[in-house]
């Protein structure tokens, strides 16, 4: 029988440059989940020093990421939980690099993926992994991927992992209702959340997978009236978002269970039609196929 995973996803509201009071409220968050019985909790994009790189001093908090990482491979293994930390910003040389990590329960880093389509102003900051490959691996849930934010456009990102034999996809998010022009939001003021609630579930039908969403969230103290578009979910085939949440900063807790892939799967036979000899979309296909 396929297991069911109890998954805690944390759609925080991190305070702009300041990584010590972020992680602090991780922390409680994360030991909640843990006393709830989940196995994994995920983070937001940039959930130690929000995105203000403009800001004097953010570069210099970014050289203390590694920190946080240590702190985090701590917790996980005090608490018995896999934990990705969202993104964490480093400091190589004078580039800077967003990454995701997963960190298994005793601690240890299972994946690690630096972001690899930026969104348009992160370009002037950021550097892009470019053409290095998207990797699933093993973890305690299974066969995981990463991907971050504006990788959610891309249906090749996912269908990189899924060839990799990826059953489940983390994707930090810090995603604004305002992430348009002036134009396009006046065509919809909610067309971002319709494009997120959306492309999540199209992703994890087309992939027969679970789309585990972790965006940031607004002021708990403003409720539903703030810019951020929050709506972390573990979006799944047939059924569609599960736990999605509002705007505001919480956390959501998630049974995911693992049969609902099979089933879809056995539907829909994505993975048997990419590893069929003389697949017309072959030349898209460079994983192993031995993990589909």
């Amino acid at each position: 029988m396929a297991p069911t995973h109890k998954i805690a996803v944390i759609q925080l509201h991190p305070k702009p440059l300041s990584p010590s009071e972020n992680f602090a409220k991780v922390e409680s968050f994360i030991r909640d989940a843990a006393r709830d019985g989940c196995c994994l909790a995920v983070l937001p994009e940039y959930h130690l020093t929000s995105w203000v790189p403009d800001e004097p001093g953010f570069k210099e908090l970014c050289a203390d990421s590694a920190s946080y990482l240590k702190r985090y491979q701590e917790l996980a293994k005090e608490l018995s939980i896999c934990i990705v930390p969202g993104t964490i910003v480093e400091l190589r040389g004078d580039e800077l690099h967003n990454i995701a990590y997963f960190i298994s329960s005793n601690g240890d880093i299972l994946g690690r993926y630096q972001k690899k389509n930026l969104w348009h102003p992160e370009r002037r900051h950021l550097v892009s992994s470019a053409h290095q490959p998207h990797e699933a691996f093993d973890t305690p849930l299974g066969r995981v991927g990463l991907l971050i934010c504006w990788d959610l456009a891309f249906p090749e990102a996912f269908r990189e992992l899924v060839s990799g034999g990826a059953k489940i996809i983390c994707i930090p998010t810090f995603w604004s209702l305002r992430d348009v022009s002036d134009e396009g939001f006046a065509l919809n003021p909610n067309g971002e959340a319709l494009f997120l609630n959306s492309t999540l579930v199209a992703r994890a039908f087309e992939n027969t997978c679970a789309v585990v969403f972790a965006n940031a969230g607004g002021p708990p103290e403003k409720g539903e009236k703030t810019s951020f578009a929050g709506l972390s979910q573990v979006s799944v085939p047939h059924i569609g978002a599960l736990g999605k949440m509002g705007r505001s900063e919480g956390m959501s807790i998630v049974d995911l269970d693992m049969n609902v892939l099979k089933i879809a799967e056995d539907n829909y036979k994505v993975r048997e039609d990419m590893k069929a000899e003389g697949w017309h979309y072959a030349y898209t296909r460079i994983r192993d196929d031995s993990k589909l």
